[in-house]
């Protein structure tokens, strides 16, 4: 049961009521937007709530079970705050919204109706809609390490430990030539040997995606070119002389932790589990010995 402000309850009271939708974003970024159904601009907590800014909600769904409450909010991809670069880029995925009921001719009679996060995505030529899903999402992830054979931490973080600012394991390269959307020839990377970067991550430094992430799938280098090809393409186009840095790659297997990281102390998988292997291995009979006969 929600309580009310002071004031609202009497303002309901009177029939003729003066309220908006207010919807407050904040995304994994720390970025944080907010957005109104009013005509004009609203603001309370700090943030200013555009008006009109091509946002709009569905009603919202929900149970007395466990299920997660959803709701949709439209968009219009031509808003200067949601664009679909920043779509695409994942900037709005998980963000966490608030949705308020304002009293638009007194702000600070309000009401925070629901808490959630942006679920999935959906965007078409002129607009996108948003799932927002309710907490309940949350009781729906793993908690907790999962037993497997590869290994589960991220290579470089406390649990890991190996330095991947070390010069044996990051690099740096300038783009010198641009063969595929996502695949391109790089200098600065010659000292190292083919497909020592496959599996790992770069960071743009310069260019049309400074700051932005990309996993690399392979690397390869022959006769001294260096050949760097990505897992996705980036969201806007690589250019020849930007720069980047990259950090060796790790398939998460034990083998490659001891041989190329010398961190098999630190391996944090289970190399001797049984694989599905052992779950569909039966048992095989040997043959009874034949009798000879007399």
């Amino acid at each position: 049961m929600k309580t009310l402000p002071a004031g609202m309850q009497t303002h309901l009271d009177t029939g003729a009521t003066t309220l908006a939708w207010c919807w407050r974003l904040t995304r994994t970024d720390s970025v944080v937007l907010g957005f109104t159904d009013h005509d004009r601009t609203l603001t309370f907590d700090g943030t200013d709530f555009e008006a009109e800014a091509g946002f709009s909600a569905a009603e919202i769904a929900g149970g007395t079970d466990l299920a997660v409450d959803a709701q949709d909010a439209t968009g219009v991809l031509t808003s200067d705050r949601i664009t679909e670069t920043d779509i695409l880029d994942g900037r709005w995925d998980n963000a966490t919204v608030e949705i308020w009921r304002v009293n638009w001719s007194a702000v600070a009679q309000r009401l925070l109706m629901r808490v959630g996060t942006v679920g999935h995505l959906r965007r078409g030529r002129l607009a996108f809609t948003a799932e927002m899903r309710s907490l309940a999402a949350q009781l729906g992830q793993t908690v907790g390490r999962v037993y497997q054979q590869g290994c589960d931490a991220r290579l470089g973080d406390t649990r890991c430990g190996v330095n991947t600012a070390a010069a044996a394991f990051a690099g740096s390269g300038t783009v010198t030539d641009v063969l595929r959307d996502r695949a391109f020839v790089a200098s600065g990377l010659s000292g190292f040997a083919s497909a020592w970067f496959a599996l790992g991550e770069l960071t743009w430094t310069l260019g049309a995606n400074s700051g932005r992430l990309a996993d690399v799938l392979l690397h390869d280098l022959s006769g001294g070119v260096v050949t760097l090809t990505l897992l996705d393409a980036p969201l806007r186009g690589v250019d020849v002389d930007d720069t980047f840095t990259v950090v060796a790659g790790c398939d998460k297997r034990f083998s490659t932790c001891g041989t190329k990281f010398a961190n098999t102390a630190r391996f944090r998988g289970f190399p001797t589990i049984p694989g599905q292997d052992a779950l569909i291995r039966s048992v095989r009979p040997e043959l009874p010995t034949q009798r000879r006969g007399k």
